[in-house]
């Protein structure tokens, strides 16, 4: 039987590694929701062929072999036991079909990251960590399990370029040109929603840094994203690599 390493070039074994690590670390995390949420990886080319993991394995068990290779149609290009979950296909075939920027999707339903999704303010600047979020974030209302079509162009047009979302009553999501970029809002935004959600428990006024602060920061964060992403991805992949090679089976 011919392995999917062998039916695969270099680069998208990479991308199917790297893809598997962030999995086998979004469940050392917490991030996971049973079967029930999805990580994405465009494959470079012209065709937005993209990974994504197969709908019934926990995060700890994807492998690069287990993810799924799919194409804008939803078809499964390389035979597999499994099949993809329809509200995964729905939103990350939208965004990677439209936005050639966006080569890593990851979407949580995390529980600190449903209560924020679930106040009509949203998210706060309240923390250095939702700062760093800054301007770029945008919201999308919640209109049911994402398994309609037609709710695609709606979900671009709020999304826009934005390259964190919260899905109101719903869940998180951050994207990235790299894998370590996506991991690493990803990582901020959930930080943050978790601080706001404790800030909040305590029950005291709230304290609303002043906007030239708030600006600065964004700032910040921008000129300093992409070296900072670049670094973390690297520890992250360090860490993985001690504690879970057989991600890379």
């Amino acid at each position: 039987m011919i392995s999917v390493k062998e039916q695969v070039s270099e680069e998208e074994w990479k991308l199917r590694c790297d893809l598997a690590a962030s999995y086998r670390m979004a469940a050392v995390y917490g991030w996971e929701d049973l079967i029930f949420t999805h990580f994405s990886a465009r494959i470079p080319g012209p065709d937005h062929h993209f990974l994504i993991n197969p709908f019934g394995l926990f995060f700890e068990e994807i492998t690069a072999s287990s993810l799924l290779k799919v194409d804008l149609e939803g078809r499964v290009l390389i035979k597999s036991d499994y099949l993809f979950n329809p509200a995964g296909f729905v939103i990350h075939g939208a965004i990677h079909g439209a936005r050639d920027d966006a080569m890593f999707i990851m979407h949580t339903h995390t529980v600190e990251g449903m209560a924020i999704s679930a106040q009509k303010e949203g998210l706060l600047p309240i923390t250095q960590t939702a700062l760093s979020v800054g301007s770029d974030l945008a919201y999308h209302m919640y209109e049911g399990i994402v398994l309609d079509v037609p709710e695609r162009q709606r979900l671009l047009h709020n999304v826009g370029d934005k390259n964190n979302v919260i899905f109101k009553n719903h869940g998180l999501m951050s994207l990235g040109q790299t894998i370590g970029e996506a991991f690493v809002r990803l990582f901020f935004l959930q930080k943050a929603c978790e601080t706001q959600v404790m800030a909040q428990a305590g029950g005291g006024a709230l304290i609303i840094p002043p906007e030239e602060v708030i600006s600065r920061v964004d700032q910040q964060t921008i000129s300093n994203g992409p070296i900072m992403a670049h670094l973390t991805w690297e520890a992250v992949l360090r860490k993985a690599e001690r504690d879970f090679s057989c991600y890379k089976s």
